[in-house]
């Protein structure tokens, strides 16, 4: 078990069940959540003869296994889990915002082709408080209050939609993280949008389309043939019907491959008639994978198409792109199964 996810009930009745009065439940939920303390034993409020027999991982928290900052100060963090596996987290601040990018599962079943971390399989989904735990490391490591979150590090998040959704609530009632500033980023799961749908969030919700066509879609990402586009846009209807909310469609631009502009009108066509948003996203290359970066003529070219049909689009600001901070590749370089690689091993 781990005490970080839990709601401050949920820590109540627990330091109950250790013989504890109930008020060590309200001091439980502040040494977790607001002093993110990595270890049961370090709160000082609580008597000593049961802090000294606490389990080693009762909170729950991860360990920096390596770390690394881009020239534009992008962090990238490998994180170690309770069980010996790695997951990646990337911090990117502005000079107003610290926003955090969180992964949900160690690895990916997804296998887009482009994508580090689909080259590198799929291990399992994370708890909740492994979920957690990266935002709170990232505000350690900083000494600054997280902002902004998006779910789109490794992992499909709709696949854990449980944890994830445990988590969303923790981050905003007991971290303090609003919802609007929250982003969940999927490739599109059959079922799982209006499902997320009825969740009433006020998050925002991205979906990763990175093609205008079912067949170039697939050829992308394999797991699409499971998800016609079709009906992947027809969930998306439905849950802005739902929610009032703006969909938000990434869209990856791949030198050669979906950058050109009649791929941009194909797009307009797909997505037109309802209340949604193109975020362009110039690759970021991996070794793994032979795609190109497009050139920035090519970027305004398709920008540019989409406002003549009126489309409203946005290019996302390129980070981190001298720390490795594609999606999977610090993991993979530091080694593919998933565990510590103990020879490269370094503290923040």
């Amino acid at each position: 078990m781990a005490l970080l996810g839990m709601t401050a009930q949920e820590l109540t009745d627990w330091v109950q069940s250790q013989g504890q009065p109930a008020y060590r439940g309200k001091q439980l939920h502040e040494w977790i959540y607001s002093k993110a303390v990595r270890n049961f034993r370090d709160i000082t409020v609580f008597p000593k003869q049961w802090r000294e027999t606490a389990p080693d991982h009762l909170i729950g928290r991860s360990t920096i296994v390596h770390k690394t900052t881009a020239d534009d100060g992008t962090a990238k963090y490998l994180l170690e889990l309770g069980d010996g596996k790695t997951i990646e987290t990337v911090a990117i601040p502005t000079h107003d915002r610290l926003t955090v990018c969180i992964s949900t599962q160690v690895g990916c079943p997804m296998a887009c082709d482009f994508c580090a971390t689909g080259k590198g399989g799929w291990h399992r989904n994370l708890a909740n408080h492994e979920i957690i735990d990266q935002v709170l490391t990232v505000q350690e490591d900083w000494q600054r209050r997280v902002t902004h979150l998006v779910f789109m590090g490794m992992g499909e998040p709709l696949l854990n939609l449980d944890q994830v959704l445990s988590a969303i609530h923790r981050l905003n009632q007991d971290v303090g993280i609003g919802q609007r500033h929250m982003t969940v980023s999927t490739v599109g799961v059959p079922y799982q949008i209006p499902k997320f749908a009825q969740q009433h969030l006020q998050v925002t919700l991205a979906v990763s389309l990175h093609a205008p066509d079912q067949n170039l879609r697939q050829q992308l990402i394999p797991s699409a043939k499971h998800y016609p586009i079709d009906r992947l846009i027809a969930d998306c209807k439905e849950y802005v019907q739902i929610t009032g909310r703006r969909i938000s469609f990434e869209y990856t631009l791949l030198a050669g491959v979906n950058d050109l502009s009649s791929h941009a009108m194909a797009l307009a066509e797909l997505i037109r008639g309802f209340q949604c948003h193109v975020n362009l996203i110039p690759y970021n290359p991996i070794a793994e994978a032979d795609y190109q970066r497009p050139t920035p003529q090519a970027v305004q070219a398709f920008v540019q198409t989409l406002e003549k049909l009126h489309i409203a689009v946005s290019v996302r600001q390129t980070r981190g792109l001298t720390t490795a901070s594609a999606c999977g590749q610090l993991r993979s370089q530091l080694g593919k199964s998933g565990h510590r690689d103990r020879e490269v091993r370094t503290h923040s």
